[in-house]
């Protein structure tokens, strides 16, 4: 099957924006240009002007495992029953049919990174995936995405209230470092593992391991500049790849983490100072991290900000100094960097997969709404302008 996007501003997010056609074949993308030949018998969407963009991506949601309106029912966010749960997965809980999903399409949001909570001090492991699917496995684009875990008052909230370890700062530090000397140890029964004596295996220590041989990153949830530079002391130790998710005092620390080439996922932003650890965030602090260097991507830890809200925040931080093209990055291939996708979504390239939006006009504009999505080349989510409703393809 072939689809021309035709008369369109085309930003593909690597290179220029022009203004011209996107052309896609089987679910992929075929070809873009301001002088692409559209074929014969090719179905045509004239474009009228709009805006066409990757789809969007929120590297750090909760959307399916933390329904919304569903109360203790749709509640699975945290096992909190254990600190270190690092063999969870989130891919377990997840319920594709939550509205959540379609709050997404109507944002422009192609594709998720679905995080376990941070009530834990190691959560659980995450999963990339598209927005649209009948049912998870269909809708998986990386499996596991990362490992979470968190430092700040979260964990230190949730076991002194229980009565248990860890209930300080210096605790949950203790509790990861503990984790990994044990995943380490592990490790090294398994290399010795012989036919005859084979070594039993460990599921919660198997996530771990991929940690430690960077296979996925570590996905630390942290706010405070001091749990930052825990943060980063603590991966120094054990030699893995961190990501920092939330950094809401990052931009405190920008040239330090700029040199470190560490990522930053920034958010929730549209957010009152509801705890201690998040009363210094700033709307400034996306362009003060991308100007010293940093890859920042912008989150809405949905749904803390509902999910559709992510090119609002993106708005936003562009009106307090962002550059428009970095905020732009920080809501598609940055994000696709991190969760490990970007050879597959984050950009309109050919060869890449066919995530793709039409919006009114420009999406950093906030009268400016996601009038088509299409998924691999399907369409997924309309919206009709003369009822002013939009559309969910069915599943």
């Amino acid at each position: 099957m072939l689809l021309a996007l035709t008369n369109a501003r085309v930003v593909p997010v690597e290179g220029e924006p022009f203004d011209g056609t996107v052309l896609i074949e089987d679910g992929t993308i075929r070809e873009l240009g301001p002088e692409v030949s559209v074929p014969d018998g090719a179905q045509v969407v004239d474009a009228d002007g709009g805006w066409v963009l990757p789809g969007l991506i929120d590297a750090h949601v909760h959307l399916g495992v933390w329904e919304e309106g569903e109360g203790w029912a749709g509640q699975d966010t945290n096992e909190m029953t254990d600190p270190v749960m690092a063999g969870a997965r989130a891919l377990d809980a997840i319920n594709p049919r939550e509205r959540g999903f379609d709050d997404a399409l109507a944002g422009g949001i192609t594709s998720v990174n679905v995080n376990p909570g941070s009530g834990n001090p190691i959560g659980g492991l995450a999963v990339a995936i598209r927005t649209h699917g009948r049912y998870v496995d269909e809708m998986v684009l990386r499996s596991p995405s990362g490992l979470k875990a968190a430092l700040g008052e979260n964990p230190k909230r949730v076991y002194g209230e229980q009565k248990k370890t860890p209930s300080t700062r210096l605790g949950v530090a203790l509790t990861l470092r503990k984790a990994f000397t044990e995943a380490r140890n592990y490790q090294a029964r398994l290399a010795a593992a012989t036919p005859d004596l084979p070594a039993d295996r460990d599921v919660v220590k198997d996530a771990l391991v991929m940690v430690l041989d960077r296979e996925i990153p570590w996905r630390q949830h942290c706010h405070r500049a001091d749990d930052i530079a825990t943060a980063i002391r603590l991966s120094e130790e054990f030699g893995y790849r961190l990501v920092l998710d939330h950094g809401t005092e990052g931009y405190l620390l920008a040239d330090l983490l700029a040199e470190k080439d560490i990522p930053v996922l920034y958010g929730p932003m549209i957010v009152s100072r509801s705890k201690v650890e998040v009363r210094e965030r700033s709307a400034r602090a996306p362009g003060i991290l991308d100007r010293a260097g940093v890859r920042v991507s912008i989150i809405t830890d949905h749904p803390v900000v509902p999910v559709e809200y992510l090119i609002t925040q993106a708005a936003l931080a562009v009106k307090e100094g962002m550059d428009p093209a970095a905020a732009l990055r920080a809501v598609t291939l940055n994000p696709a960097d991190v969760i490990g996708v970007a050879d597959r979504v984050g950009s309109l390239s050919p060869g890449k997969d066919a995530d793709v939006v039409l919006w009114s006009g420009d999406p950093l504009d906030f009268a400016s709404r996601a009038l088509r999505v299409w998924i691999c080349g399907r369409e997924v989510y309309t919206y009709d302008q003369a009822t002013r409703t939009g559309r969910v393809a069915s599943r």
